[in-house]
């Protein structure tokens, strides 16, 4: 015998979800002859439909064989109102009234169950129906009933959780369970829990992905109660938040199919015919011959589109559609009807979804940023307003995930609590650090990139369960620890040529999140890869740290000219930062800023940032400039990082030329590329400077350690890595007094601090290195003294078991 335990039809009309409800929608449109129909060609020997409290579905299949009457009853605890679903099989009609009008208290409706000998399953008991749900009320169920449902709707972490717990019962930890609640078990060897499984499908399209097989049942005519001691097996092909999502469109489509008689359009609209196909089971039409010569002669007839962003929503949605099908005509081909092929369907309905909205994401996203450029602050809101209606088409998907993950505490802490007070082993407790760290520099040069390369390379030598995740269009080869996504879209900035915005894939990277099982999120920007990064939080409910690396609002400031814009800036820094459990400030500079702009002080921590002692090193030196063709007595200026304006690098010039004047020993080395490179190349053409372009690896610590005086004139970087490299290296800095890099050397001790924005300060420091190389030498070796106590491995170690308590305490609220 086979059976669907868990289908429901148009007699459910209620909708859990908020996004049917938003448009009317019933939970289901399937009639309850297609799903015996479906059931039978899906293998399965007998057919029943458990509705919502509603019985109405046995009256139109009672008549065929193998079927009899079940409901879908919700009940409660009168306590709290903790609400809760259990399957009731094989029922009469005197029976359903009757549990109607108990249904409201579980403890009565528990005991009727008994009396009557109904055979019942309490349905997905790990999920919270109304988030009331708690593991004193999971320890009731197990008192209260003997049969449990392993759902084909929901995650199958629950499913496995659930399964370990009751083949781990004895009767001891009934008796416990018992002694502690004041409640008595209803039914003999309480602890001898079983299992059954239905697919708890409203759409028709899983019927049958998850069912429940006896063996040795009665020959002839049996009541359902019969079978409570055969033997039974769950089949189940495990649901994703994708088979949710595709469901959920499925619902929606019906429901609009009937609602505006989309069948009279289905040879002749593209997009209808698609949805149908892909979303229903009982497809209006075939693709056949004369429907693809029209849609190719339709296709001819239509002029190229030029979407602009002062289109609607409805009609970039059209336009892009029509462009995806037609390049992608495979679409029309998608069959749903094959239970063993359903992921297929899904996962190319996933697909198309992901492409249409990305495409129609980098439309909003570019003008959004020309307007930010432009600092026009009509056009800026009207474009966040067009776009927000996007998040109405991907809603399904943003339910599916954060269902997927709704009873993920819950059901840890259950687990957790038995493998604590059970007298078995239950050994599903909490799981290890499993961080997920976004960042969208991590191919750039620039210290932080330089410290992300090594928290990977650390990461994956330490056998840590660290994965960087990135967006970049270029084609990196492979490395272990690290997913790049091929971007959506590319924004260039028309200030930096050189300087890119990618569009990360959001759908593809929740979902790859999701598939990977991350319990840490940790976001290193508040870019567009950062914003995925705090979106994939909330949706999986994880705890999310952030670093504030960049001074975004004195950089929007120097871009736009405009303080209105850096005000906006800040407000959205302040936003963004305040989602988090916990923020890294750079420096203690940095924290006090964003104190000052409101962002409780409590949970922002100075970043442990370190540096690998071992490659930055005095003894690396080695003449390396003589490929230039410099002097070997030259006293060495150095500078490494990004080439551009906001760095104060016209400064260095405008000292290092005056500096010129006194002492013609010196020279002045830029290691970095950036949008200022071919100007300031321009500038010194007549002093002697040596323009590397960008340097890693040995080469970069052989230049550090054959400079003689490193020097750092930016007053906007939050911390400045570089300064620890140049100090490791055994060099003797200047920095300015605005900033991160000051906090990061020892006035006086390994370098000077100068005053922010001022050539002559500036002038001042470089004068004095160049003239005292007794003092010079001395600071060097102070600084690399001073570095040896900051090893890379001790902070990363140090922020690895910061999440690890973070991960703690989120789990215990």
């Amino acid at each position: 015998m086979r059976i669907d335990l868990h289908v429901h039809s148009k007699y459910s009309k209620r909708p859990s979800e908020w996004i049917l409800q938003k448009i009317n929608c019933p939970e289901s449109f399937t009639e309850p002859l297609r799903i015996y129909e479906i059931a039978k060609k899906r293998g399965m020997s007998h057919v029943t439909i458990t509705d919502h409290n509603s019985i109405e579905n046995a009256v139109e299949i009672a008549h065929l064989p193998g079927t009899f009457i079940s409901e879908e009853v919700t009940s409660y605890f009168p306590s709290d109102g903790c609400k809760l679903h259990v399957l009731a099989l094989d029922i009469t009609e005197a029976q359903h009234d009757i549990i109607q009008k108990i249904r409201e208290n579980v403890f009565n409706l528990a005991a009727y169950f008994k009396q009557e000998n109904i055979f019942n399953i309490v349905a997905h008991p790990l999920y919270s129906v109304n988030d009331r749900l708690t593991a004193d009320h999971f320890e009731r169920l197990l008192l209260l009933f003997q049969n449990f449902e392993l759902n084909g709707a929901r995650n199958d972490r629950e499913n496995r959780i659930l399964k370990t717990i009751l083949n781990s019962l004895t009767m001891d930890d009934l008796e416990r369970l018992a002694e502690k609640h004041g409640v008595d078990p209803l039914y003999p060897c309480p602890h001898n829990k079983r299992l059954f499984g239905g697919s708890d499908d409203h759409s028709s399209l899983n019927i049958a992905r998850t069912y429940t097989e006896f063996f040795d049942i009665p020959e002839t005519n049996f009541r359902f109660s019969a079978l409570e001691q055969c033997r039974a097996v769950v089949h189940t092909n495990a649901p994703s938040p994708q088979t949710m999502a595709h469901n959920l469109y499925s619902i929606a489509w019906q429901y609009f199919r009937n609602k505006f008689d989309l069948e009279r359009y289905a040879n002749k609209d593209q997009l209808v015919n698609f949805l149908d196909r892909t979303l229903t089971l009982d497809s209006i039409s075939e693709p056949g011959m004369l429907s693809r010569v029209y849609f190719f002669l339709s296709a001819k007839k239509r002029k190229p589109v030029n979407t602009q962003i002062s289109e609607s929503l409805a009609a970039l949605l059209r336009n892009e559609t029509r462009a995806l099908i037609e390049e992608n005509p495979d679409l029309l081909i998608t069959d749903n009807r094959d239970v063993r092929r359903a992921g297929e369907g899904e996962q190319r309905w996933f697909k198309f979804v992901n492409t249409l909205c990305g495409r129609i994401m980098v439309h909003f996203n570019n003008h959004l940023l020309d307007h930010l450029s432009g600092a026009d602050v009509f056009n800026i809101f009207h474009t966040l307003g067009s776009a927000s209606g996007l998040t109405t088409l991907l809603a399904p998907y943003f339910v599916a995930f954060s269902e997927f993950t709704k009873s993920r505490d819950l059901s840890l802490q259950i687990a957790d609590r038995f493998s604590q007070s059970s007298s078995s082993s239950v050994d599903v407790g909490p799981e290890n650090n499993k961080v997920a760290h976004f960042t969208d520099t991590f191919y750039e040069v620039n210290g932080v990139a330089l410290t992300l390369q090594q928290q990977v390379r650390h990461a994956v030598n330490k056998g840590f369960e660290y994965t960087l995740i990135t967006c970049d269009d270029q084609n990196h080869p492979y490395q272990k620890g690290i997913k790049n996504f091929e971007p959506i879209g590319t924004y260039h900035l028309p200030e930096y040529e050189q300087q890119k915005i990618f569009y990360p894939p959001f759908l593809e990277i929740l979902d790859y999140c999701h598939r990977r099982g991350f319990n840490h999120i940790y976001t290193a920007t508040p870019g567009p890869i950062g914003l995925a990064a705090l979106a994939v939080s909330k949706m999986l409910k994880l705890p999310i740290s952030g670093t504030y690396h960049t001074s975004i609002p004195q950089y929007v400031k120097i871009l736009t000219g405009s303080d209105f814009m850096e005000e906006i800036a800040w407000k959205f820094i302040v936003w963004y930062y305040d989602q988090m459990d916990l923020i890294y400030a750079p420096s203690q500079s940095t924290r006090n800023e964003l104190i000052s702009k409101g962002i409780n002080g409590d949970k922002i921590h100075i970043y442990p940032r370190g540096i690998d002692i071992e490659r930055f090193h005095p003894r690396k030196r080695n003449g390396f400039f003589k490929k230039w063709q410099t002097s070997e007595k030259a006293i060495r200026f150095l500078y490494v990082g990004r080439v551009s304006k906001e760095k104060n690098l016209h400064l260095l010039l405008e000292a290092f030329r005056k500096l010129l004047e006194t002492n013609s020993t010196i020279e002045l080395v830029v290691i970095g590329e950036g949008p200022y490179l071919e100007e300031m190349k321009e500038i010194s053409l007549d002093l002697p400077c040596i323009f590397t372009g960008r340097m890693d690896g040995d080469d970069l610590a052989a230049a550090y350690a054959s400079s003689d005086i490193f020097v750092f004139p930016s007053a906007t970087d939050t911390f400045g890595n570089v300064v620890l490299e140049a100090q490791a290296s055994g060099l003797p800095v200047i920095v300015t007094d605005q900033g991160g890099p000051c906090e990061n050397i020892i006035p006086e001790i390994t370098g000077t601090v100068v005053e922010a924005d001022d050539s002559d300060s500036l002038l001042a420091a470089m004068e004095f290195m160049a003239d005292h190389p007794v003092k010079r030498t001395a600071m060097g070796k102070a600084a690399r003294s001073a570095m040896e106590s900051r090893s890379f491995e001790s902070a990363f170690q140090e922020t690895w078991e910061m999440f690890g308590q973070i991960n703690n305490e989120k789990m215990a609220i």
